[in-house]
């Protein structure tokens, strides 16, 4: 009698502990929007090497899908009740690949979610994914340290960093994701066009 007296009252307890938990909050989940179109390569001849991107290394910070702001000083923070629909490192990495896709130039390209070799390899740090406040002024800030890689021994051949800072009028999440893609693009046409041209210097040229 005593044992089924403890158990319900255990299960009471345990039931009881649960409806004080607090609720999760749903999230709002955001795609990184394309806000321009790409600039066309022209009649500019098709690369005969492969690519492959890589996912981007990144703090613990960006490495998930908070959409993190800096509101002051060195306090990296995220918008509440809203998130990426990837980390930001494969955001962006699948930002280039479709910036690559729509340029046209290197049709051989692939991602390091598959095992395919390639010629060369571009990836890199993502240094920063983030709106930063300076007074009551509000930026989207990517920046990103690219690195083109040999595919066959790893060795780096070219490396360069670029920057993109987008300011905002409004700072409700929908206008800073506007922001992010607005960036983002920028950079990808930059990086696009930066490797390209490495490409063509340092890549094997098969017929």
């Amino acid at each position: 009698m005593k044992l089924t007296r403890l158990a319900l009252l255990a299960g009471f307890v345990l039931i009881s502990s649960c409806s004080i938990l607090p609720k999760s909050e749903p999230a709002d989940v955001y795609r990184l929007p394309i806000t321009q179109a790409p600039a066309s390569a022209g009649s500019a001849a098709a690369q005969h090497w492969s690519l492959r991107l890589n996912k981007l290394q990144a703090s613990e910070a960006l490495n998930r899908p908070n959409i993190a702001v800096i509101p002051q000083g060195d306090v990296i923070s995220s918008y509440k009740a809203s998130r990426w629909s990837d980390p930001a490192p494969v955001l962006l990495r699948n930002r280039l690949l479709d910036g690559f896709a729509r340029d046209g130039r290197v049709t051989l390209l692939s991602t390091d979610d598959s095992n395919f070799a390639a010629d060369l390899e571009l990836g890199g740090n993502l240094q920063a994914f983030q709106t930063e406040y300076q007074g009551t002024q509000a930026s989207v800030v990517v920046r990103l340290d690219a690195l083109i890689v040999r595919g066959y021994d790893q060795r780096i051949l070219a490396s360069r960093r670029f920057e993109e800072r987008q300011p905002l009028s409004d700072v409700q999440v929908p206008a800073v994701v506007a922001g992010f893609g607005q960036a983002s693009d920028r950079l990808t046409a930059k990086v696009v066009a930066w490797a390209v041209d490495q490409g063509q210097k340092l890549a094997p040229q098969n017929p």
